[in-house]
């Protein structure tokens, strides 16, 4: 079969950092994540918040394991792995996939960042990861979209202090870049994906519409890019790809025939098996933000 990205389209990424897919899940499959997610007990229980910097919290749940359920199949399906082969020009392995809730008049600010500013510390010597950017709910400026600043990629990789209790990119050199470089609100349908580069500057603002902006976003490191150290996130992991109809399948085993959560999960819609192979993320272990603030001291002193 004929790859998904042509050479007109990897050219355009090279260049700007990013490349929007438009519809690349259809409305039944992503209503079946926007539905489990916003149905399910254990997201919601692994949830944590990030103060903003700016009065407020973003609210997110981190997985390091795609797991076999809903979630899996959206990070493990032919149509997002093949692509992120490609952009990443390699085998790639799932590092990690998030859940924002960015709900209605309450969701919080991402200041402005690169991904590699996180992943730096983590022993990952290059920046060859690729981020893949969900819609699940539609994403306006209104209730808080993407951000990103065309090209900004290719300034490297940029000097993060803690901004909150966040990782933030140095505020005078991003004003500089964006005296030069294109900033683009990047608004996105339900379905729609976003492939962004992980040097890449990107943020988003609070979310204080009536609408909320919920995400999913999967992030893939290349196999040579294997970290040399243990992190909170795995090491090289080979990634079981599925088919694209287990989006459907294994979306619509999540519920019964009356419309409520399948039996024996707790109201979840996943098993305590499903929900412990994704190696849901513990907050208080996620120090790629904090470690900034001891890194700063130790430069201090």
């Amino acid at each position: 079969m004929p790859r998904p990205l042509s050479e007109a389209q990897l050219a355009d990424y090279d260049r700007q950092g990013f490349l929007l897919a438009s519809s690349l899940f259809d409305p039944d499959e992503i209503e079946l994540l926007r539905r489990s997610a916003k149905e399910d007990k254990r997201l919601d229980d692994h949830a944590f918040g990030r103060d903003d910097g700016e009065g407020g919290t973003v609210r997110l749940s981190l997985w390091n394991h795609p797991g076999d359920g809903v979630y899996g199949a959206f990070a493990r399906c032919d149509r997002i792995v093949e692509r992120a082969g490609q952009l990443l020009r390699d085998e790639p392995y799932h590092y990690h996939s998030k859940m924002i809730m960015k709900d209605a008049r309450v969701g919080g600010a991402w200041a402005w960042h690169q991904d590699y500013g996180y992943w730096y510390g983590n022993g990952v010597l290059t920046p060859n990861l690729v981020s893949c950017f969900i819609a699940v709910d539609p994403a306006t400026k209104e209730n808080g979209c993407l951000q990103v600043i065309r090209g900004s990629h290719a300034c490297g990789r940029i000097h993060h202090q803690l901004t909150g209790q966040q990782a933030g990119a140095d505020p005078e050199r991003v004003t500089e870049i964006l005296k030069r470089f294109e900033l683009l609100h990047v608004e996105m349908s339900p379905g729609d994906v976003l492939f962004f580069h992980s040097n890449l500057l990107h943020r988003s603002d609070q979310n204080h519409s009536e609408n909320p902006r919920w995400s999913m976003i999967c992030c893939y490191n290349a196999k040579s890019n294997d970290p040399y150290k243990e992190s909170h996130h795995p090491r090289y992991t080979p990634l079981n790809r599925l088919p694209d109809s287990a989006v459907r399948e294994i979306g619509a085993q999540r519920f019964d025939a009356v419309g409520t959560a399948g039996s024996g999960t707790n109201g979840s819609g996943q098993g305590d098996e499903q929900s412990a192979s994704m190696a849901w993320l513990d907050p208080n272990r996620d120090a790629s933000a904090t470690a900034l603030n001891a890194n700063s001291k130790d430069a201090e002193n």
